[in-house]
């Protein structure tokens, strides 16, 4: 069904459910799953280099430490897993890594954040739907709207 799965992780402990499902699918697939963070470069371009590198290095090391996560889980499960940081607007490089890499799926959480929050902080999962040729897995990972 699927080859090759990509799941896009934050580093966050929500990012746990999406990367469990792109995990499940990879596996019932027989598919291999690619990890990838991105270091978003919007919210630091203003700032003076010596600040945005040592910002830039701090979330490199965040990235790191969430791809390797995902590794070792699918390992741990025997899933095929390939690991990628990239710096840039995290949908045009889930989209870009997309393409270069044949990828069949993408698998990645939402907030599910509504009104002003949505608006002012936009959502990386909708531009990625919006903008996907591909189908596009979504889980929410907002555990307060889960529970209520």
């Amino acid at each position: 069904m699927y080859d090759q799965i990509l799941v896009a992780t934050d580093g966050s402990d929500g990012s746990t459910k999406a990367i469990t499902e792109a995990l499940g699918l990879a596996d019932l697939s027989d598919a291999t799953l690619h990890a990838l963070y991105v270091v978003d470069t919007r919210d630091y371009s203003t700032l003076p280099e010596s600040k945005w590198l040592t910002i830039e290095d701090q979330l490199t090391e965040q990235g790191e430490r969430a791809v390797g996560a995902v590794e070792h889980l699918g390992t741990e499960g025997g899933v095929e897993t390939v690991t990628a940081i990239t710096r840039g607007i995290p949908h045009e490089e889930i989209l870009a890594y997309v393409d270069q890499h044949a990828i069949d799926l993408i698998v990645i959480g939402t907030h599910g954040r509504t009104g002003l929050n949505h608006f002012l902080i936009g959502s990386v999962a909708e531009k990625v739907i919006r903008s996907a040729d591909i189908p596009v897995h979504v889980v929410r990972i907002n555990t307060e709207i889960d529970q209520a």
